[in-house]
């Protein structure tokens, strides 16, 4: 195994076989060599600077049934809510003091925010603070509305494509749902010249490990410049409910494994870690990551945004859930920047 990991830091990928040996020998002795490995390739890069983006879960209604997600349009226990452009101003202003200098603009996919509604949202933002990066995780669109978006200032998008295998795609999801209308919209916004983020669920329910090798060759065919992974953790609420949660170890192989596949990637801790283990999002930067996602959201509404169970942080006001991250992160010799963190290309070596 260690010797697929040598050759993964030195050429940056594997073939489907290798990666399938890789996952499946994956021990405590062979993680922590791969750790070790993921680290180095992390603090070559970016030091002991943990970057971090300001969430704003902006809309729990979504048109989608993902059968995996809490705010699923079939779920008619959610306590639905849209925030105002004036609240999500007022999000933005508040993180802007508290240091964030990226947005993310995260909701279900909720018809009534138009193109037009998005475009003025963005404009706002990127008018009142010109320094900021603004990020965009919307679901599918077309084309138009991406390149409106974009145009109006928007820098990144994030659209986990959640699994690459179509018969895979098919058990997570409804049939007017598929995998090539993710891939699309995924080139679409490369082609458009977004900084693209995209991912997958750990432990999913039906996912084999030849399922995580094909998510890895997908990732590094589209290069994409962020990847965000997380484990799979039930809903209550969902078909899904009595699936058995995602593996915190996997997760973190395959964030140590991401990191020497694209040593430049912006590469998150998730708050799914963070529920699924009380140092999870610690663990997670210290197997390659370097991105943390507090929120900024409201918190009368946080708790109406739960993709999955327990999510964690659904109580604490934005400045005290950052300066709590803070100590967190400078406990393992790590400290959050109020960097925008944009993605840079820097040399790879052979």
């Amino acid at each position: 195994m260690k010797t697929f990991i040598d050759k993964l830091q030195s050429e940056h990928r594997l073939t489907k076989s290798e990666f399938i040996q890789l996952l499946d020998g994956m021990t405590p002795e062979i993680s922590e060599y791969l750790f070790e490995k993921s680290r180095q390739v992390a603090r070559a890069r970016f030091g002991n600077q943990i970057y971090t983006r300001g969430l704003i879960e902006f809309s729990n209604y979504c048109k989608n049934n993902c059968y995996y997600c809490g705010i699923r349009a079939e779920n008619r226990q959610v306590q639905r809510y849209r925030l105002s452009l004036e609240q999500i101003l007022s999000c933005c202003e508040q993180g802007y003091h508290l240091g964030f200098r990226t947005f993310v603009l995260q909701g279900g996919e909720d018809p009534y925010f138009t193109d037009e509604r998005f475009v003025e949202i963005i404009s706002r933002i990127r008018h009142s603070y010109p320094d900021c990066a603004i990020t965009l995780s919307l679901g599918e669109r077309d084309f138009k509305s991406y390149e409106a978006f974009y145009q109006a200032g928007a820098n990144r998008y994030l659209l986990r494509h959640e699994t690459a295998t179509e018969a895979h795609y098919q058990k997570l999801h409804p049939a007017n749902q598929l995998l090539k209308t993710r891939k699309q919209c995924l080139l679409f916004l490369k082609q458009i010249g977004y900084q693209v983020g995209t991912g997958f669920m750990v432990g999913s329910p039906y996912q084999t490990t030849e399922h995580l090798a094909e998510d890895l060759l997908f990732i590094w065919e589209l290069k994409p410049q962020m990847v965000g992974i997380g484990p799979f953790l039930p809903h209550h609420q969902t078909p899904f409910a009595d699936k058995q949660k995602g593996n915190l170890e996997q997760t973190l192989f395959l964030i140590g494994i991401l990191r020497l596949m694209l040593p430049n990637v912006l590469l998150p801790a998730t708050t799914a870690l963070g529920t699924i283990d009380p140092n999870g999002r610690e663990k997670g930067i210290l197997a390659g990551a370097n991105v943390v996602m507090p929120n900024l959201s409201p918190i009368d509404v946080r708790k109406r945004y739960t993709l999955y169970d327990n999510k964690i942080c659904m109580d604490e006001e934005a400045a005290e859930s950052r300066e709590k991250l803070n100590q967190r992160m400078c406990a393992i010799g790590y400290e959050l920047t109020t960097q925008r963190g944009d993605y840079q290309e820097y040399p790879i070596e052979k």
